[in-house]
């Protein structure tokens, strides 16, 4: 396995393997699996988890790492072809990837999405010609469309918690932020709980559908999976029997690179779209709340939510760890399940 892009980059076999050593590693962090191995991270956006869970995980393993951030501290790297390189980016990422897969055994790398053409993020070209442009195994740590170890780490929380896979009523809930936000993380999470089987509702107000490309996708995958996905704004229809409200914010994709246009379909639903506990009313007594981190307070969620026994958020950040380690040792390791 030389690239990590996406969840479904792994085979059911391997997942399962996967899955099974992060729960080893989490009571087991430290070994030299990783010994004499290094691993490169280039971020070309802002990160708290992905880089401390990288940076330790690699250390825990017996490796070691070494970190560059575009424009801070390095020259701000080019993403774009064709471009006439006159601004403030001295260096391309046709020249940068190879350059730092020599450097490393493993190259990780994150970009966010743009923000400003649907199509573009939609299609997660940059990320895929960066993996193209890697010699070495090539992991995403976020893209334009997904969140591969964010998905990882969320079905081992779903599996720590004893979520059912086939039958577990998932929803997966837009909420509120001040500023319009990608679809990796809702993408990748409604991706995984349809590959788990579950039966999965996206919660949405009018105007803020994911885009089709996604729920085709999920739809698919819940097809082969014996899953469901179905679609609505209705809160009480939505959390009956649910077992795990996930909240996330995303943009709306009629509006999407107009933030200014969507600022106003986004601001009546201030405080409405922000998950407290009566969201919870219809769900099964021990539902729990789940969220990838980090959460505006108040905004998207109550302290009383947060603060009080649903939330899992804690434990999935933790997650991040221990799947990442374990994903680290099936790409580098000597013991590779396909």
């Amino acid at each position: 396995m030389n690239r990590f892009l996406d969840l479904d980059d792994l085979s059911d076999s391997a997942l399962d393997a996967v899955l099974a050593r992060a729960r080893r590693l989490e009571h087991s962090p430290v070994t030299d699996d990783l010994r004499g191995r290094t691993v490169g991270l280039l971020f070309l956006n802002p990160s708290v988890r992905t880089l401390a869970s990288m940076q330790a995980g690699v250390t825990q393993l017996g490796g070691q790492t070494f970190v560059v951030h575009s424009g801070a501290g390095s020259w701000k790297l080019e993403t774009r072809d064709g471009v006439v390189m006159d601004g403030e980016a001295a260096e391309h990422v046709r020249e940068a990837i190879p350059v730092l897969a020599q450097y490393c055994d493993l190259l990780a790398v994150r970009c966010f999405a743009e923000g400003r053409d649907l199509a573009t993020d939609l299609s997660d070209r940059l990320i895929a010609t960066m993996a193209d442009l890697c010699p070495k195994p090539f992991v995403s740590l976020e893209s334009s469309l997904a969140h591969p170890c964010q998905a990882l780490g969320d079905y081992k929380t779903l599996d720590d918690l004893d979520i059912p896979r086939r039958g577990g009523r998932f929803v997966l809930s837009w909420a509120w932020h001040p500023k319009a936000l990608a679809f990796a993380v809702p993408a990748s999470t409604l991706a995984m709980a349809a590959r788990r089987g579950m039966e999965v509702t996206v919660l949405r107000p009018d105007g803020f559908d994911l885009p089709d490309p996604v729920m085709a996708r999920a739809r698919a995958t819940a097809a082969r999976s014996g899953g469901s996905i179905t679609v609505t704004s209705d809160r009480r229809v939505a959390m009956e029997g649910a077992h795990v409200l996930y909240a996330k914010s995303w943009a709306a994709p009629g509006h999407y690179g107009r933030p200014q246009d969507e600022a106003s379909l986004r601001a009546p639903l201030k405080g409405m779209w922000c998950v407290d506990e009566p969201w919870f009313a219809s769900a099964r007594p021990d539902a729990r709340f789940m969220h990838c981190l980090p959460v505006r307070r108040n905004v998207k969620v109550t302290d009383a939510v947060l603060d009080g026994p649903r939330s899992v958020v804690v434990r999935q950040a933790g997650n991040r760890l221990h799947a990442q380690k374990a994903l680290l040792v099936q790409m580098l390791g000597r013991e590779v399940v396909r």
